[in-house]
């Protein structure tokens, strides 16, 4: 089994469960930004950061009994539910490897939208830019989200509590 493998299914250990393959994807990104060690590779796509790798890590996972995908249909989409399995327990007791605690960020994060994610993990994508720049991308690149200066506000606050948390 691969490193990065057993990272995730730490991650599902301390997560419990993830509701959504968007808020999954948010959650990760946003936990690498905070210096957890996450190597997938993440791109810009339409939901924000994106990372092929991720998906097809999980896919792994889920083929190999370690985590459950359970597809719930709701009225007109499908929403995915993953959760460690008890095979993925067993597994992980014998694994070596070790993440930063990550749980109060893990716990603030489920607590969220996959929109407000979306927002948080685009902002960071662009945190190479001063505030104002990040801001005006986030409204050219995100401009059908059509996010309030008051959405803003709070993502930048979310930030900075999730940074001192780290």
């Amino acid at each position: 089994m691969l490193a990065n493998h057993e990272k995730l299914m730490k991650f599902f250990s301390v997560a419990d469960e993830v509701v959504g393959r968007k808020k999954l994807q948010k959650i990760i990104y946003i936990l690498k930004k905070c210096d957890v060690p996450f190597e997938e590779k993440f791109q810009f796509h339409f939901y924000g950061p994106y990372s092929e790798e991720l998906t097809l890590r999980m896919e792994e996972l889920c083929n190999l009994g370690f985590i459950s995908e359970v597809r719930e249909d709701k009225s007109n989409y499908y929403q995915y539910r993953y959760h460690l399995t008890d095979q993925g327990e067993t597994f992980l007791q014998q694994s070596l490897v070790e993440l930063p605690p990550m749980e109060s960020m893990i716990d603030k994060m489920k607590d969220r939208s996959s929109r407000f994610l979306e927002l948080v993990s685009t902002m960071l994508y662009f945190d190479n830019l001063s505030k104002e720049e990040v801001e005006e991308k986030v409204r050219v690149v995100k401009n059908k989200q059509n996010y309030s200066d008051d959405e803003l506000k709070d993502a930048w606050e979310f930030i900075e509590a999730l940074k001192q948390t780290a």
